[in-house]
């Protein structure tokens, strides 16, 4: 079982940047598949990015690619979401999903990760 929390939102102005890390509890961290979901107010949940347990292999949304960048740091059980140029529409709640010994394979359903974190806020203003 892994417990994960999320840190870095903020309010941003559109074309700037933000950080969010995912940290998890657990020795076994690196046999987790990581990935990114938020949602807006009124609008389903949905897949930002996600990265293999080995960190060789990531996936991104269509909307974020170029912009996000997923990696992780398995040694201090963490994840990040990079994102660059950030957009109006990009504002959401980021949350941070794992699943054990999962792997991964397009397109990505939030309904594979059994676990989840609470959520960051991320507000960009126009």
């Amino acid at each position: 079982q892994v417990q994960l929390v999320e840190s870095g939102g903020g309010s941003v102005q559109a074309g700037g940047s933000l950080r969010l890390s995912c940290a998890g509890s657990g020795r076994t961290f690196n046999l987790y598949a990581m990935a990114w979901f938020r949602q807006a107010p009124g609008k389903e949940r949905s897949f930002v990015a996600a990265i293999s347990r080995s960190g060789g292999n990531t996936y991104y949304a269509d909307s974020v690619k170029g912009r996000f960048s997923i990696s992780r740091d398995s040694a201090n059980n963490a994840t990040y979401l990079k994102m660059n140029s950030l957009k109006p529409e990009d504002t959401a709640v980021y949350c941070c999903a794992a699943q054990r010994g999962l792997v991964l394979r397009p397109p990505i359903d939030r309904r594979v990760f059994r676990y989840w974190g609470q959520g960051t806020q991320v507000t960009v203003s126009s």
